[in-house]
């Protein structure tokens, strides 16, 4: 869709009046930095709490200039965009404030007036001087990273003296972390959240009453780790991992399944079986368990076959050499 067109809402402009488009949308829109230097319509409404300074965020983005069809920067080509920190990643200041007033799910458009956009030289030969830019910015989610990195800065004796549900915050920040970057395929990267939070939980003794909430803690982390592993191509420590999350909740199903996962890697396809079916047997429709299983079958039919064949040629050997 055009930029102009959109910017009208399919209205064109009076034949009278000499303004832009952008400023007659501009026109309709909330001043958000006081001085009319950023501009914002909602286009769908989001739900929760406001994006914290300090956080890192997922969004998709398009950015156009006045007159122009295609915009001139966009991230919506990629599969999965890029977690970027307010602060650090996020260069534009027009951007960085408009992400401030936005909730999860919340589509926008905002009109960035040059000394929040790219200034009085512009960004030549893409963006020219004193340029107003149009964003459409797309809230996907964000983490609260703040409370995280200054904790996890601390020394251990420092964070033994914050209360409990400070540490399941972070650990809970931490895990998040981790799946972004699992999501991403960046498995070693998640690794390094995913252990760093299992840290944060294996240290802090927890009261007999609050101990539930420490175990159900690690019991996600040990999950994703198994599974981390399994990715990373190390089924030993898959199965490491997933017997620990075993230890914590004996008839976990995916914990099973991880670990029947690992094994059949190994090839230890007895171990695998037992593994399995204990899983199914949590979850009898499970269709990645039952599939699991038909995959072990024909991989033990292999096993059994290639067996056969050696000891016949072994036997064929001894019996020609005795000739």
């Amino acid at each position: 869709m055009r930029a102009s067109s959109r910017t009208l809402n399919g209205m064109p402009p009076s034949g009278g009046d000499c303004r832009s488009p952008y400023q007659l949308l501009g026109q309709r829109m909330l001043d958000i930095s006081g001085d009319r230097g950023v501009l914002k319509h909602v286009i769908r409404e989001g739900a929760g709490e406001l994006v914290p300074p300090d956080a890192s965020v997922l969004v998709k983005y398009s950015g156009y200039l006045e007159h122009m069809d295609k915009p001139f920067d966009s991230n919506c080509f990629r599969k999965t965009p890029r977690l970027m920190k307010l602060g650090e990643d996020i260069t534009l200041w027009g951007m960085e404030l408009g992400l401030l007033t936005m909730r999860r799910g919340e589509l926008a458009r905002f009109l960035f007036k040059p000394p929040y956009a790219y200034g009085t030289l512009g960004c030549p030969p893409l963006i020219p001087p004193n340029t107003t830019v149009l964003f459409e910015i797309e809230l996907l989610d964000f983490l609260d990273s703040a409370e995280s990195d200054k904790f996890c800065a601390l020394s251990a004796e420092q964070q033994d003296r914050f209360p409990l549900q400070t540490v399941l915050k972070v650990a809970a920040t931490e895990r998040e972390f981790g799946n972004y970057l699992f999501r991403q395929n960046r498995f070693y990267d998640a690794k390094v959240r995913y252990k760093r939070a299992l840290l944060l939980l294996h240290r802090r003794a927890a009261p007999p009453e609050e101990q539930h909430l420490v175990e159900a803690a690690k019991l996600l982390i040990l999950l994703n780790l198994s599974f981390t592993y399994l990715k990373l191509d190390r089924p030993t420590m898959a199965l490491r991992y997933g017997e620990q999350a075993l230890i914590v909740d004996q008839k976990n199903a995916k914990a099973l399944f991880r670990c029947g996962q690992a094994c059949l890697l190994m090839t230890d396809y007895q171990k695998a079986r037992d593994f399995l079916v204990r899983a199914q047997r949590e979850q009898p429709f499970n269709h990645d368990i039952n599939n699991e299983l038909r995959k072990l079958a024909s991989y033990y039919r292999d096993y059994v076959d290639r067996e056969k064949e050696m000891c016949h040629r072994m036997f064929a050997s001894c019996e020609n050499g005795g000739d």
